[in-house]
């Protein structure tokens, strides 16, 4: 009895594969229901989360509402116009800033890793990879590595143009009792200003490279082999087409969407500020819960409609770009010489 191939044989089937954007609705319709459900769970922990934060912010910024208060109490009895400075309100957000990407970052991650695993099922029951359904791979829809992966890009694309835009602001901005150290006008003074510019144009072809790491961390991969696996795929010639021709609208759904939103709860803003003042008689305090109500509801909407369509269609692209697509005719061929090879008496071929 002829002994049996080691590899796996190429399909067979000649069925062609459907469009990107079909693979994604039919895993959206057909796993509907674990996907609606992750995402109800993940969108209203984060946003139960993000309302503790936010309290607890507005709670330690709470000395700077009541020095605003009070001044704005002083300069009515002296008959004189009061402009708050909201510098001291812009550090507080700005050092706590890291705790709503951690929560964000983590919302996404679990989301990644539902919709990671759905698309493994699904190409596990069509059976257009042998390689899913052999029990040495990893198990798809792991948290941790996506959310390193997370922590990992935001380190590699966001630096840059960080550094360069307090570099532009430290060498061209307006600062009191400060003289210029480069001359409005000169060549200079442009490329520094301009420079900003150009950082923000590489981190978003870094962030652009860097799209498919995600989805590649819930297939299974660490996170640096993630982001090496996401930096080869994108770059090729059938990989950064479709990267770009899935990330732009994508982004503009989720932009528009979010401003849709925001526009919608506008008339949260004097409900919500009229109930803090109530509750807590500073103006202040109640007047930024205002602003921030719209928002709020905003990224929580959004990321309920987005992130799904988002992570369930880059995971589908992962999956079509790691799996090198076999026609009909090359499957066939490959069949055939690995049944030739195994028919095959030993001994020496000839020449």
């Amino acid at each position: 009895m002829p002994p049996r191939p080691d590899h796996p044989v190429p399909p067979t089937s000649g069925i062609p594969q459907p469009g990107l954007a079909a693979a994604t609705f039919t895993v959206l319709s057909r796993r509907r229901g674990a996907l609606a459900g992750a995402t109800v769970r993940v969108v209203g922990l984060s946003g139960l989360a993000g309302l503790l934060v936010t309290t607890a912010i507005f709670a330690l910024a709470w000395p700077v509402f009541t020095r605003m208060r009070n001044q704005r109490i002083w300069y009515h009895q002296v008959e004189d116009p009061y402009l708050h400075d909201p510098t001291d309100l812009v550090l507080v957000a700005l050092a706590t800033l890291p705790l709503f990407l951690l929560l964000l970052g983590t919302g996404g991650a679990a989301l990644q890793a539902v919709c990671s695993r759905a698309v493994a099922e699904e190409s596990a029951e069509a059976a257009t990879t042998a390689r899913e359904s052999r029990s040495g791979d990893p198990v798809p829809g792991r948290l941790r590595p996506v959310l390193a992966v997370y922590a990992l890009r935001g380190l590699i694309v966001w630096p840059l143009p960080l550094l360069v835009a307090f570099v532009a602001d430290r060498l061209t901005g307006y600062h009191l009792d400060t003289p210029e150290p480069l001359e409005r006008g000169s060549w200079p003074h442009t490329l520094v200003e301009t420079s900003p510019a150009a950082a923000v144009f590489v981190a978003v072809l870094l962030r652009l490279a860097l799209t498919l790491a995600p989805a590649a961390a819930a297939a299974g991969l660490g996170p640096r082999a993630a982001v090496r696996r996401s930096w080869s795929l994108t770059w090729t010639r059938a990989g950064a087409p479709r990267v770009l021709a899935l990330a732009l609208p994508l982004a503009a759904l989720t932009a528009g969407v979010f401003r849709l939103v925001v526009q919608f709860a506008l008339p949260l803003r004097p409900l919500v500020r009229g109930l803090v003042e109530q509750a807590t008689g500073n103006f202040f305090a109640a007047y930024y819960a205002g602003v921030l109500a719209p928002v709020i509801v905003g990224v929580l909407v959004t990321a309920a409609v987005a992130l799904p369509v988002t992570c369930t269609a880059f995971a589908v692209l992962h999956d079509r770009l790691r799996v090198p697509r076999t026609t009909p005719r090359s499957a066939g061929d490959a069949a055939d010489s690995t049944t030739r090879h195994a028919c095959s008496p030993p001994g020496p071929r000839p020449e």
